[in-house]
């Protein structure tokens, strides 16, 4: 039968973190997923001895995983789109190979996702070397008070603030100051949410994906911020507080910034 929901996760020269994202797949409350790696490491990052482990372990956990290559690097996007034109379950997850999940992650997204019927839900990620560096200044949020609705969001829009909440700790500060906690989720309005967003893959595809990844010069960042904006105008989305989600803060892999794609194109 086939899973609700592909775990996509883009690797590259990651072997440690990708071992550690993988080991919180394992203990997810959600048991409806497979996994999907699309590596473009300058060494195979299947050869890792801990990250062969991990996937022995979700694969006895009846979590198949998918181990794929997808070389020449043509940039994110393309990566991206690679991992899209693999799903045929309703949902997909895109994981990022540096972020671990506490396991009431997957089955909360799913269960806002179906209940707005919307195109995406994701969760911020935390970085815990924040944790004492509050910046109240930064913690505005802005709740949905009923249901999910389209929104236009861009650079020039003043709700492009929004993104300040997910910097640092501060989704962690705010869900603590409001007592928050797993069974006491809330939906809240995003510019956009990075690392762990989880599609109705349908309305991704209908919003054009990454498809634009042709278009582009094969250094460039914000493909992940483009195609939510596309997604949330045509569909709408939000975030979910509390997160789970925890960024290992591994150095990036995309030293050259200069190509950010919200910047230099309209959604």
């Amino acid at each position: 039968m086939q899973a609700r929901i592909t775990v996509l996760i883009p690797s590259c020269n990651r072997p440690t973190a990708l071992a550690v994202t993988l080991t919180g797949l394992c203990f997810q409350q959600c048991m409806d997923f497979t996994v999907i790696i699309a590596d473009q490491s300058d060494t195979p990052v299947y050869q890792d001895a801990s990250v062969r482990t991990v996937i022995r372990l979700l694969e006895k956990k009846g979590r198949p995983v998918q181990q794929l290559t997808n070389l020449p690097q043509r940039g994110l996007a393309q990566q991206r789109q690679f991992l899209l034109d693999c799903v045929a379950s309703p949902y997909c997850l895109y994981l990022d190979d540096d972020v671990l999940l506490e396991p009431f992650v997957i089955e909360n997204m799913r269960r806002a996702l179906e209940e707005e019927k919307i195109g995406f839900v994701g969760q911020a990620l935390i970085g815990l070397s924040y944790s004492k560096d509050y910046r109240p200044q930064e913690q505005a949020i802005e709740f949905w008070e009923g249901a999910v609705e389209p929104e236009l969001v861009t650079p020039k829009d003043p709700s492009w603030r929004r993104h300040s909440l997910h910097n640092a700790a501060n989704i962690l500060h705010v869900q603590e100051k409001l007592q928050l906690s797993p069974q006491r989720q809330r939906k809240y309005k995003v510019a956009w949410v990075g690392g762990c967003v989880l599609y109705a893959a349908e309305k991704l595809r209908a919003a054009g994906g990454f498809n634009f990844w042709q278009e582009l010069p094969s250094e460039h960042v914000g493909e992940d911020v483009f195609a939510q904006l596309n997604v949330m105008k045509r569909y709408g989305g939000c975030g979910l507080i509390p997160s789970g989600a925890y960024h290992l803060e591994a150095p990036t892999t995309i030293p050259n910034r200069q190509f950010d794609i919200p910047k230099e194109r309209n959604p």
